[in-house]
């Protein structure tokens, strides 16, 4: 079995950065496919004839079941292999996209997207769990950090792309084509994968445990699926009853995982690794990260309902903050390097103050469209912070375990950041949504849209407070007598 690891120790893979860039076009297609939706809403409800409850499902479902199910596609990874389940799931992710592209009614479209989450939470793990096996400690910041740039830069590209596919309407296919074009991408890597990607696996082949698994997806279960339907559904008696019931299932979770690790079996998370100091705390501070999503859902409404934008325009209104967040990811490193443990915090406050800036625009121009020249600069600033925030906090994040635990951490970041994006969506889009009633004015959506704003901005100032002293810890640790 050794001779299937990839050990540090050793030379270096020499596809190793061409294996990651095939590994994160899955990292990257399956945080996508959860934004690209939100441009297309429109379209797709007129298309199927689809309810509101309907729509939202489309969003919903694909959120619950990506979130749940990721920690469980990381160990996957361990077992088998990660280049053997990273194909798989990438085959499994194209079949269904096709299945979504070819969609003939609300019901079958959300079936399909339920198939593409759980594919998608095979696929995604295994680029950041990969980063350790095949690089070596001189280059896995980089590695990590272009990591970190893939994954934000999926908000802002599927809000972009979608509104360009939906406005092409190639052929007539509309809204479908954002789904159909995962086919020649996912072709091209899983074709690419064969001769590039090496196998990896954890330092020994654990058993996959079936109970934790259980366990966990009842747990986030119980808790993001009320979140996401409550509003929707008028909060009947069963999604109390499962928020009521989380805290019992995690509780369970925990003990089954200590027990497990006690007799010697190979818990699904080693509670011990979650003791790494600061480890909880960063993934505390990258769950607010992703409340991000309620903005992006809400900036789609706000465009084409309320100021009448179309899908296409409204995808090239994200240019400036995708111009911003490729500005602060590409200077992150040297961010981290003048500010030390202050860089996560800045980043933070960065976003939060755009945020708050675009409320107030939203506001003060009511049911008009903003100058450009001042919803521009506030839109960069946003994309700043999250530029600057998301590979720092990966990379932070995964450098706290031992390198034999990071198919466990991957799982792990990538499943708070989309129980991040869910409940972004269910929150602060409940928010929204509440603010709005039954207006339908261009007015009432600008303030609807401007509360969700300071909600998100609420959240990236409690992110600052968090992240606060988490940056650089190598060198803080070498400095240390």
């Amino acid at each position: 079995m050794q001779r299937h690891l990839v050990r540090v120790d050793t030379a270096p893979d020499p596809n190793r950065w061409a294996a990651l860039v095939v590994l994160l076009t899955g990292a990257f297609l399956a945080p996508l496919d959860f934004f690209i939706v939100n441009v297309a809403m429109p379209s797709i409800r007129a298309g199927l004839h689809a309810s509101p409850a309907e729509v939202q499902l489309v969003i919903s479902g694909y959120a619950v079941v990506y979130a749940v199910l990721l920690i469980t596609g990381g160990r996957l990874g361990d077992i088998f292999g990660r280049k053997t389940v990273f194909l798989a799931g990438l085959a499994g992710f194209a079949l269904a996209s096709a299945f979504c592209g070819l969609a003939w009614s609300p019901t079958t479209l959300i079936l399909a997207r339920l198939l593409q989450a759980l594919t998608a939470a095979a696929m995604a793990p295994q680029a950041l769990a990969s980063v350790h096996a095949l690089f070596p400690p001189r280059e896995r910041a980089r590695a990590l950090s272009i990591y970190g740039i893939t994954i934000g830069l999926s908000s802002a590209v599927g809000q972009l792309l979608g509104g360009a596919l939906v406005g092409a309407d190639l052929d007539g296919l509309g809204w479908r084509l954002i789904f159909l074009i995962n086919l020649p991408i996912s072709l091209v890597a899983f074709v690419a994968a064969f001769p590039l990607v090496r196998q990896t696996r954890g330092q020994h082949r654990p058993r996959l445990d079936i109970g934790g698994v259980l366990l966990s997806s009842l747990a986030l279960t119980a808790f993001v699926l009320p979140l996401v339907e409550g509003r929707e559904q008028g909060w009947p008696w069963w999604t109390v009853a499962m928020l009521l019931s989380t805290p019992i299932l995690l509780e369970a979770f925990r003990r089954y995982e200590i027990r497990l690790a006690k007799v010697g079996g190979d818990p699904l998370i080693a509670m011990d690794a979650l003791q790494s100091k600061g480890l909880l705390r960063g993934l505390g501070a990258i769950t607010t990260l992703y409340a991000m999503a309620a903005f992006f859902l809400t900036y789609s409404i706000y465009l084409q309902s309320g100021l009448g934008f179309t899908a296409f325009q409204a995808g090239l209104a994200i240019l400036p903050f995708s111009a911003g967040f490729l500005a602060g990811s590409t200077f992150s490193p040297r961010i981290a390097g003048w500010l030390g443990s202050a860089a996560p915090s800045l980043g933070f406050c960065f976003s939060a103050s755009g945020l708050l800036a675009t409320a107030g625009l939203a506001t003060w121009f009511g049911g008009a469209a903003p100058p450009w020249p001042l919803l521009g600069p506030a839109l960069v600033l946003i994309g700043l912070g999250m530029g600057t925030t998301m590979p720092t906090m990966v990379r932070v994040i995964v450098e706290r375990v031992e390198p034999h635990r990071a198919g466990l951490v991957g799982g792990m970041v990538n499943s708070t950041l989309q129980v991040s994006a869910a409940l972004g969506v269910a929150v602060l889009g409940g928010v929204f949504f509440a603010k709005l009633g039954t207006a339908t004015g261009s007015v009432a959506i600008s303030h609807a849209f401007a509360a969700t704003l300071i909600g998100v901005a609420a959240c990236h100032t409690a992110g600052a407070l968090m992240a606060a002293g988490l940056g650089q810890r190598r060198v803080v640790c070498a400095a240390a007598p």
